[in-house]
């Protein structure tokens, strides 16, 4: 299970502030416990500690625009820890021994390795050397925990510093494919729009030209009318390409809305030779429709009126617009033709390029459904719906919603 953005963060905040604690909670609590035992040391102390931590918070705050002054800044900050350590005796020297904590993880910000190793080597020799002089002698006890300290410390930066890398890395490649993925999902609803736009209404141009050419001789008046319809389709076959260009919407659909795009597409394909007789009509009062829905369900539209005219054998196919509330709208294709298996054309699609199946995946981009009602020798029913934008119940097809 992946773990959430900001808790990584949260994580990584509370990590990075972890050893200025140990900073405050090592310098702070024992000037408090000098103080508290009214010790003549508090006074000789108090100076390099108050100047140790300014320049410690100074540090951090600026440690980015530093540059070759950090490696100077390290340095004072060693010699004031040293010469506060060399002040105290026992117990008291051992709460400033645990500033060799912070002072590691500042040494592993530098920026080059060979840096990081010398000072790393140089902590790790004052160390035990303060404790042994504080001490008076050398005890494992008091050595092996500060000492651990600093170098588990080490270690944990660097598995943080390689985590950051990793999971830096880990985001960046998501995006990656999350653009990759945003481009495949464009190419195919550029895909899905060439097919339901262009690829029909140029095979419809093309049944028009062959019934020309059937007719030149016998009929010439009927071949100049069905070649006067495949100019003025070629026309809008023109205004649709340049809608495509222009975020793929329909010039018709774009000036006077998702009915007169829908009226005018019926019309065209009712007028085409060789195609059954296509009528439409509206349900319920018109709405406005965001034009991206408008544009689906124009689209799916076009691409089941050619199904029908190309596939069904049918006599008439009727193209009812529902209007629903809040955006709702589906629209139903009805055909009196030879019927199919759904399951069967389902399978067979995958050879035949887009269908039912693309028409159904930009539906359900939108939030809406398509369903298919057929039966061999019973005609076609599809109902392409968009649910409404929120609340109440759309007034659609039963089933559509």
């Amino acid at each position: 299970m992946p773990v959430p953005r900001l808790a990584v963060h949260r994580s990584a905040g509370f990590a990075r502030c972890l050893p200025h604690l140990v900073f405050l909670v090592a310098a702070g609590g024992t000037l408090v416990r000098l103080v508290e035992l009214n010790h003549e040391l508090c006074w000789r102390v108090a100076p390099p500690t108050a100047a140790m931590a300014v320049l410690y918070a100074a540090g951090l705050a600026r440690w980015d625009r530093l540059g070759r002054a950090r490696t100077l800044l390290l340095g004072v900050l060693l010699l004031l820890w040293t010469s506060v350590v060399l002040s105290l005796t026992g117990a008291l020297a051992s709460g400033y021994a645990w500033l060799a904590v912070p002072f590691a993880v500042l040494t592993m910000r530098m920026p080059t390795r060979a840096e990081r190793a010398v000072t790393l080597g140089v902590i790790t020799a004052l160390l035990p050397a303060l404790l042994v002089r504080a001490y008076g002698g050398f005890d494992l006890e008091v050595l092996a925990p500060p000492v651990a300290a600093v170098w588990a410390t080490v270690l944990l930066y660097r598995d943080q510093q390689r985590l950051t890398r990793e999971l830096s890395d880990t985001r960046g490649e998501l995006a990656r494919q999350q653009r990759e993925a945003g481009r495949l999902a464009e190419r195919a609803r550029i895909a899905r729009d060439l097919h339901d736009t262009l690829a029909q209404e140029i095979a419809g141009s093309r049944m028009l030209l062959q019934a020309a050419d059937r007719d030149w001789e016998r009929r010439p008046e009927a071949a100049r009318r069905q070649v006067q319809v495949v100019t003025e389709a070629l026309g809008e076959h023109l205004a649709q390409t340049r809608g495509i260009i222009q975020d793929l919407t329909p010039p018709v659909l774009a000036r006077d809305g998702l009915e007169s795009a829908l009226r005018d597409l019926c019309a065209r394909t009712d007028a085409t030779a060789g195609t059954p007789r296509v009528t439409f009509r509206t349900e319920h009062a018109a709405c406005p429709l965001p034009t991206e829905r408008a544009v689906a369900l124009l689209r799916v539209t076009q691409g089941l009126l050619a199904n029908a005219c190309e596939h069904a054998r049918a006599d008439e196919v009727q193209v009812v617009l529902v209007y629903g509330r809040q955006g709702a709208a589906a629209v139903e294709v009805h055909d009196d033709g030879t019927g199919f298996d759904p399951a069967a054309v389902q399978a067979d699609e995958k050879d035949r390029g887009f269908g039912l199946d693309a028409a159904r995946e930009r539906l359900v981009a939108l939030g809406g459904s398509l369903t298919v009602d057929s039966a061999p020798g019973r005609g076609t029913r599809v109902c392409a719906a968009l649910r409404e934008a929120a609340g109440a119940q759309a007034r659609v097809p039963v089933g559509a919603l």
